[in-house]
């Protein structure tokens, strides 16, 4: 009997863990050393603002990858998914000076979605976990003038 009672609770455990997680694939939570911040706009309008602020505050912009229009030719299914690659050696090189681990990283990347309910999201990489993440030492003010510069880019695509 405990043996049975026993299985039937790790079962249900399992199946609780398992709901948890479909629900979370399919909301905002945040993933760790993920920031992310709701928009009122689509997930091409979000990248057309965010490249907008990003070429005004002299960021050079990399790439724009529209993965939903990939897997379209792969013949597959994706709600709307682009990333957008920028940055500015001027910021990047002194962090990878600190630990070249992080160029892996660089340049900086923001990603909008649109979620199962048709909510999108803009989201970039948290600089403090990158800092975790590589071991960076001594650019504590190079990291903060990026979250903040992140933050500040991210708000500003999302604004109504």
């Amino acid at each position: 009997m405990k043996i049975r009672l026993n299985r039937v609770l790790l079962k249900a455990t399992f199946a609780i863990a398992l709901g948890l997680g479909s629900m979370v694939g399919n909301s905002a939570v945040a993933q760790e050393g993920l920031v992310t911040v709701k928009s009122p706009h689509s997930v091409a309008d979000t990248l057309d603002k965010l490249s907008t602020v990003l070429e005004s505050k002299g960021m050079n912009i990399f790439a724009r990858i529209n993965h939903a229009e990939g897997a379209a030719g792969a013949g597959l299914e994706l709600r709307p998914t682009e990333v957008l690659l920028f940055g500015n050696p001027k910021v990047g090189t002194p962090l990878m000076v600190c630990a070249q681990s992080v160029a892996i990283d660089l340049p900086q990347k923001m990603l909008a979605w649109e979620d199962a309910d048709g909510q999108v999201y803009l989201g970039y990489n948290d600089p403090m976990h990158l800092k975790a993440r590589h071991g960076i030492e001594g650019c504590d003010g190079v990291l903060e003038k990026v979250a903040g510069a992140l933050g500040n880019f991210a708000k500003a695509a999302t604004a109504e």
